[in-house]
């Protein structure tokens, strides 16, 4: 159920450490609908890229996914930090995680994240698990069209 007035490219920000994982998302959104994902492995590269890059070529994410284990800064402080910013705190962030803890999830929740999904261990529920994402925050979902503040 592809929505046609949605169909412009949305920006997608990953942050995810994992190469294998990374390489999954991207293929499979890629096969979905030609999204633009820019990929940041690190909390203190995502932080930079988000409030310290002031590039003109930069575009504003319309959706963050995160994995709250990364190194550097964790997916926390980084959530933090999004949430905290007027700048950024609109933008839907999706955590990703291979954790199950009820205490993580409880506190991605409290600390403004959007959904939290555990990754799955199975290759086939994994690409299940990207092809919902993309079906409900991308073509079902209304995304802010004000770009921050």
């Amino acid at each position: 159920m592809n929505n046609l007035l949605n169909k412009v490219m949305l920006e997608i920000l990953l942050v995810e450490d994992n190469d294998a994982d990374v390489r999954l998302i991207t293929e499979v959104f890629k096969y979905i609908r030609n999204e633009n994902i820019v990929v940041i492995k690190d909390g203190e590269d995502v932080i930079n890229y988000l409030f310290k890059n002031k590039s003109v070529n930069k575009k504003r994410p319309d959706i963050i996914m995160l994995d709250i284990n990364i190194p550097k800064k964790d997916g926390f402080e980084v959530l933090k930090e999004i949430k905290e910013s007027d700048e950024f705190k609109d933008i839907p962030v999706i955590i990703i995680s291979s954790s199950d803890s009820e205490e993580s999830i409880i506190k991605a929740y409290k600390m403004g994240a959007n959904c939290y999904i555990v990754k799955p261990m199975q290759l086939d529920e994994f690409i299940k698990v990207i092809r919902c994402i993309e079906e409900f925050w991308l073509n079902i979902v209304r995304l802010p069209k004000n770009k921050g503040g």
